[in-house]
């Protein structure tokens, strides 16, 4: 279980430092004119980097079942970030 935690916090790490990237170049693209990522796609990625974040504490301090289904819905959340707003 200790790996599927470790892995789920990866993830979980990556969707935070995504969204970061995602707001810092909207911000960058508003202030120069250039088009940017537009409000749905930043609010896709913080509302999944809290998602995911908060999943993993809540995975992070349970053990068994509920740790692994915490772990799951960090995989899930990052899964439909990365069909939503990458690849479709």
């Amino acid at each position: 279980m200790r790996v599927l935690r470790g892995l789920s916090g990866i993830v979980a790490g990556g969707m935070f430092v995504l969204a970061l990237v995602v707001v810092g170049t909207a911000v960058i693209a508003a202030r120069r004119d250039f088009p940017g990522p537009g409000g749905e796609s930043v609010t896709w990625h913080v509302t999944a980097s809290m998602v995911g974040v908060g999943a993993q504490i809540f995975s992070d301090r349970h053990r068994g079942f509920a740790a692994f289904s915490g772990s799951m819905v960090v995989f899930i959340v990052a899964g439909l970030l990365l069909w939503t707003q990458w690849w479709s």
